[in-house]
């Protein structure tokens, strides 16, 4: 306390610090929600190559096991294309096709991959059962959609195998 038993003024507290810790505040959560964003869109994106995947191995597991309804149930709309249903009957009385055991992909490359916005392409795609020489076929494929709304896969057929090192 000062002699005459008054506290002494102090000067007044400015708020600018305070405004400026609120922005940058403010600033650090609008780049993390920003971070979340792109990055739950990013993976939503590029988790279709892995559901192109599965469904082509399911595909192939059913061609395999001469299993000609799972295939059509895996073709989109191929029941009401009759070449298609003529190309799954000849897959699945294919002898070379018909493998007891475990389906294994060798290499999937497919003309859709990362595609933004959406395409129809082939897979080509090398698959064997352990113990057994490979097959390689071609898929055709019809992605849409894009990272906002989802991307959705479609299989629209399966070629008869072909040359180990041909292209589809």
């Amino acid at each position: 306390m000062s002699p005459a038993g008054r506290r002494p003024i102090s000067p007044p507290q400015s708020s600018a610090p305070r405004r400026r810790r609120g922005r940058r505040l403010l600033l650090i959560a609008i780049g993390v929600l920003v971070f979340l964003v792109i990055s739950g869109l990013l993976a939503r994106f590029l988790t279709t190559d892995n559901l192109e995947r599965e469904d082509d191995l399911a595909l192939i597991q059913a061609e395999a096991r001469g299993d000609s309804k799972a295939m059509l149930d895996k073709l989109s709309a191929c029941r009401e294309r009759a070449v298609c249903v003529a190309d799954v009957q000849r897959s699945v009385s294919d002898p070379r096709l018909r493998r007891p055991g475990a389906v294994k992909i060798l290499s999937l490359t497919a003309a859709t991959a990362n595609s933004p916005t959406g395409a129809t392409g082939k897979t080509r795609l090398a698959w064997t059962v352990l113990g057994e020489d490979p097959i390689v076929q071609c898929i055709d494929v019809r992605r849409t959609g894009n990272a906002l709304t989802g991307v959705s896969v479609k299989l629209l057929s399966i070629s008869a195998p072909i040359e180990n090192e041909g292209d589809c």
